[in-house]
């Protein structure tokens, strides 16, 4: 089970490098294929690889990772340079923490509602303040991710917030047309928001962390700890 599951991790790179070896001559793919185990078993444990035959072959895929191989930096030094560069990284940096003093005051009001019964508008209105910032830095955040990284949304980096982020947008979304289409009572579609609150909450988190690992990597490399994700 385990071997198989490395195998899946593998199979793209060992496919490529294989064709690659093939099409040298002998004496350089002795030398390529001695090149390749040398940078993987800097980051792998590998048995059974010491074969005439051109590498990879079935006899070295039965091998354990060791924890390095499966770090991946956020971002790439040319990715970093991107990011520190573009405007997009201060826009981001500006409408976190808004959204967030903005989502603070929103909890407030409606907390506010369920216990007294009384400032429903006022909380119905936070509500709606606060997705219409999410949608606005939903849409910056995917213009970043595309500058910094290539693509709109989903890379591997923030993979996991953005499906957070996604999850948050549907059910603040799914307030607003139950608020605009007088679907459930009152009290039901604040229940949708507190729903949305408990979630971003969740990616809130997330993304204070990648903020973290941002600058730890920073640091490492002499950057200043400052940088934002």
């Amino acid at each position: 089970m385990l071997e198989q599951q490395f195998n899946i991790i593998t199979r793209d790179y060992n496919q490529t490098s294989a064709e690659h070896v093939l099409a040298l001559s002998d004496v350089d793919a002795t030398h390529q294929r001695s090149e390749m185990l040398q940078s993987l078993t800097s980051r792998t444990h590998i048995t059974n690889c010491n074969t005439p035959e051109p590498w990879p072959n079935a006899a070295c895929k039965a091998w354990i990772p060791t924890p390095d191989y499966f770090h991946r930096p956020l971002y790439t030094p040319e990715q970093r340079l991107v990011r520190d560069k573009t405007k997009w990284t201060l826009v981001q940096a500006i409408l976190a923490p808004l959204q967030f003093l903005v989502f603070l005051v929103s909890l407030g009001l409606v907390a506010r509602y369920f216990a007294t019964g009384q400032g429903y508008e006022i909380a119905t209105a936070s509500i709606v303040a606060k997705t219409l910032i999410l949608y606005v830095i939903m849409i910056t955040g995917s213009i970043w991710e595309k500058v910094v990284f290539g693509e709109w949304l989903f890379v591997d980096s923030f993979f996991w917030e953005d499906v957070f982020s996604m999850l948050v947008l549907g059910l603040q979304t799914l307030y607003l047309f139950s608020l605009i289409f007088g679907w459930w009572t009152p009290d039901q579609q604040m229940l949708i928001a507190i729903a949305a609150y408990g979630t971003y909450l969740i990616n809130a988190a997330q993304f204070i962390w990648k903020l973290r690992v941002a600058r730890l990597e920073g640091g490492k490399k002499g950057e200043p700890a400052g940088s934002s994700a």
